[in-house]
């Protein structure tokens, strides 16, 4: 059979996959394009936005609960089924026939399997053999696989999103972002929830202080803790499962219906046999230059959550570098570089949590002299008017510039706040720039000018 030849094929659906197969289409080029799961990526599909569906289903009960005796006389009653049903039916149903058919339309080659290297050029996908001058990782990240005795029995984030009912008890090993995010819907809907979780503290990339506010809340919500934990075995029961962990050189152990690796993600990368394509990488990702270009395969490019860039793996971050690729490729005249600005994370809880720039430790080791301004601010009018039992902040300016250097939040409309805080970092407005803008009130926007 003869090998199929390529100007550009691209490995990954995901929103930088996309763009860059579209813009390769858009040029003229011969472009193909490969995944080995559904079309659309993590994000669309099983990732970020049905989780958000199911996270704001529990808002509602939250601010029910929240309103009890202020208005509200009866608790609602819901169902998980008919929750599931309108998430597939107006979110993920639709995605991969939609991206399909306009791939399709735009004349690119669909392959339905992972590609793996033959060498710098040359790949093997479906049991066929095809060339391409370039090539474009945007594969994308995958749970991290655990391995000890019992680990077939845990399940994942996908697993979780398209439960068809709820079990009585759940057991979560690790307590990063999707652990904490989904172990709140789960708690909100009745669940007795357990996180394993191998550090001290929830989610070890976040403000302290902001996540002490988080771990009271979950306990308040009735999700049990083990700090400090490695678990290192799964007995199957009859009914449920049994985990193993070891605490500091002792066994203790945990029951439940369900168990949920919830240990992180890593690169999707292990299919790809990289070594063979002469495509250096690390734990973090493909390797790349500031062109998102492969250091040691020119002809290899990265982008998204699958490259080792220094871009956090966030989906808004994915078009950015996508927009990088597409300049090296297609723009003669004006060839983009990667240049990261201050980038917000959330942690979909309820409280969200979300942060922006750099610590308090970081920031008082790069400058001189900062201004932290650390407060609980649960009186304000934002938390009090929904009876919310929480809401601070922590912002980090540099005193002799004015110049915002870090922003921690907790509280239930900081996943929406931050945007503020991120707008005015990347435009490097100063703390009195932000203090003299009149902003609509109440709104959760207005506090800004409060917490510098």
């Amino acid at each position: 059979m003869a090998t199929e030849e390529f100007d550009l094929f691209v490995i990954g659906t995901g929103r930088s996959g996309k763009d860059v197969a579209n813009a390769g289409a858009e040029a003229g080029w011969r472009v193909a394009i490969a995944d080995n799961q559904e079309y659309g990526g993590v994000c669309a599909n099983r990732g970020c936005d049905p989780k958000k569906v199911l996270a704001s289903f529990t808002e509602i009960l939250q601010r029910a609960k929240q309103s009890k005796g202020n208005g509200i006389t009866k608790l609602p009653e819901f169902s998980w089924k008919d929750l599931q049903k309108f998430k597939l039916k107006n979110f993920t149903d639709a995605v991969p026939f939609v991206n399909e058919r306009n791939l399709k339309e735009k004349g690119i080659k669909l392959y339905h399997q992972s590609p793996m290297f033959l060498d710098e050029n040359t790949l093997s996908v479906e049991g066929k053999t095809v060339k391409a001058k370039n090539i474009v990782i945007a594969s994308g990240q995958k749970p991290r696989p655990l391995y000890f005795e019992g680990s077939q029995y845990l399940l994942t984030s996908e697993d979780f999103l398209n439960l068809e009912e709820l079990p009585k008890s759940m057991i979560f090993i690790g307590a990063g972002l999707v652990g904490m995010e989904f172990s709140h819907i789960a708690a909100r809907c009745g669940v007795d929830v357990t996180m394993i979780h191998s550090g001290e503290r929830p989610l070890e990339d976040f403000d302290a202080d902001m996540i002490d506010y988080l771990v009271k809340t979950s306990k308040d919500l009735g999700i049990k803790f083990l700090f400090n934990a490695r678990a290192n075995k799964i007995e199957k029961l009859k009914s449920g499962f049994k985990v193993h962990a070891n605490r500091k050189g002792k066994d203790i152990t945990a029951k439940s219906d369900l168990v949920f690796n919830s240990a992180g993600r890593v690169p999707s990368i292990d299919e790809l046999d990289l070594e063979k394509g002469k495509v250096s990488f690390t734990e973090k990702g493909v390797e790349v230059n500031e062109k998102l270009q492969n250091p040691s395969n020119k002809n290899v490019y990265a982008c998204g959550d699958v490259s080792a860039s220094q871009g956090l793996p966030l989906t808004p971050l994915s078009p950015y570098e996508a927009q990088v690729v597409i300049s090296q490729l297609f723009d003669e005249k004006d060839k983009r570089t990667a240049e990261y600005p201050a980038q917000p994370s959330v942690v979909f809880t309820l409280p969200n949590v979300a942060k922006i720039g750099l610590s308090e430790k970081e920031a008082k080791k790069e400058y001189k002299d900062v201004i932290v301004k650390n407060q609980d601010a649960t009186k304000w009018f934002s938390a009090k008017h929904l009876n919310d039992d929480i809401y601070a902040f922590k912002t980090i300016v540099d005193k002799k510039t004015g110049k915002i250097l870090g922003t921690h939040l907790i509280g239930s409309g900081v996943g929406e706040l931050i945007n503020l805080f991120a707008m005015a970092m990347t435009n490097n407005l100063k703390m009195e720039d932000i203090k003299n803008t009149i902003f609509a009130y109440p709104t959760w926007g207005n506090d800004i000018k409060s917490m510098l």
